[in-house]
Protein backbone atom coordinates (compact mmCIF):
# COMPACT_ATOMS: atom_id res chain seq x y z
CA UNK A 1 0.00 0.00 0.00
CA UNK A 2 1.11 3.54 -0.31
CA UNK A 3 0.39 6.25 2.53
CA UNK A 4 -0.53 9.81 0.80
CA UNK A 5 -1.18 12.49 3.43
CA UNK A 6 -2.73 16.09 1.74
CA UNK A 7 -0.97 18.14 3.78
CA UNK A 8 -2.68 21.35 2.51
CA UNK A 9 -5.95 19.49 4.92
CA UNK A 10 -3.47 17.94 7.32
CA UNK A 11 -3.58 19.92 10.61
CA UNK A 12 -1.22 17.67 12.06
CA UNK A 13 -3.53 17.17 15.61
CA UNK A 14 -1.57 13.33 16.16
CA UNK A 15 -4.88 10.83 15.76
CA UNK A 16 -2.96 9.27 13.09
CA UNK A 17 0.27 8.89 15.11
CA UNK A 18 -1.95 7.60 17.84
CA UNK A 19 -3.37 4.45 15.23
CA UNK A 20 -0.63 3.80 13.65
CA UNK A 21 2.99 5.05 15.24
CA UNK A 22 4.99 2.73 13.14
CA UNK A 23 4.25 5.22 10.53
CA UNK A 24 3.22 8.78 11.54
CA UNK A 25 4.67 10.88 13.83
CA UNK A 26 4.23 14.47 15.13
CA UNK A 27 7.57 16.17 16.00
CA UNK A 28 8.15 18.99 18.19
CA UNK A 29 7.47 21.11 15.26
CA UNK A 30 4.15 20.29 14.95
CA UNK A 31 4.35 18.90 11.41
CA UNK A 32 3.20 15.71 10.57
CA UNK A 33 5.67 13.29 9.14
CA UNK A 34 5.40 9.90 7.40
CA UNK A 35 8.26 7.68 8.46
CA UNK A 36 7.02 4.79 5.95
CA UNK A 37 5.41 5.99 3.07
CA UNK A 38 4.79 1.86 2.27
CA UNK A 39 4.08 0.20 5.23
CA UNK A 40 3.72 -3.37 5.14
CA UNK A 41 0.03 -5.43 5.16
CA UNK A 42 1.19 -6.30 8.40
CA UNK A 43 0.32 -2.32 9.37
CA UNK A 44 -2.73 -2.03 7.31
CA UNK A 45 -5.50 -2.14 10.17
CA UNK A 46 -3.35 0.83 11.48
CA UNK A 47 -3.52 2.57 8.74
CA UNK A 48 -6.95 2.18 8.03
CA UNK A 49 -8.06 3.02 11.49
CA UNK A 50 -5.54 6.46 11.08
CA UNK A 51 -7.13 7.64 8.30
CA UNK A 52 -10.65 6.88 9.34
CA UNK A 53 -9.58 9.01 12.56
CA UNK A 54 -8.07 11.83 10.43
CA UNK A 55 -10.88 14.94 10.92
CA UNK A 56 -10.23 16.65 7.89
CA UNK A 57 -9.61 13.32 5.64
CA UNK A 58 -6.22 13.89 4.80
CA UNK A 59 -5.03 10.77 4.35
CA UNK A 60 -5.58 8.18 1.40
CA UNK A 61 -4.36 4.83 0.96
CA UNK A 62 -3.35 3.71 -2.42
CA UNK A 63 -2.20 0.20 -3.99
CA UNK A 64 1.43 0.14 -4.37
CA UNK A 65 2.12 0.06 -8.50
CA UNK A 66 3.71 -3.04 -7.63
CA UNK A 67 0.62 -4.80 -6.43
Amino acid sequence: MHVIVDFNLCESNALCMASAPEVFEVRDDDFLYVLNEHPGEELREKVEEAARRCPKQAITIEADRSE
